[in-house]
């Protein structure tokens, strides 16, 4: 099992119900591939480097998993076409 890092940046024009069902989507899809989450950091509104589709702030939330090797691409491939989220970015975290 290597442990991963999950970044999603959620839409900040949604409502609080809507962009919490959006993060537990993302926790879903990593326990359905076979992910352990470890830890759920949420970092709230915070302005964006550059306007991505029209917006200047998102939400930021960093989840922190232990999966096997195959399962970052599928739940990559499934968070790309998930409806508000602007960004995202699976990492590897190294063992130092």
């Amino acid at each position: 099992m290597n442990k991963y890092e999950l970044a999603v940046v959620v839409n900040a024009k949604i409502e609080d119900e809507e962009r919490a069902a959006v993060v537990d989507r993302c926790k879903a899809l990593i326990e359905r591939f076979g992910g352990t989450i470890t830890n759920v950091d949420d970092w709230g509104k915070k302005k964006l480097a550059y306007e991505v589709q029209k917006m200047k702030e998102g939400f930021y939330y960093f989840i922190q998993f232990e999966a096997e090797s195959s399962a970052p691409i599928e739940i990559e491939n499934r968070v790309r076409i998930m409806d508000n989220v602007i960004r995202f970015l699976c990492v590897r975290q190294d063992e130092a």
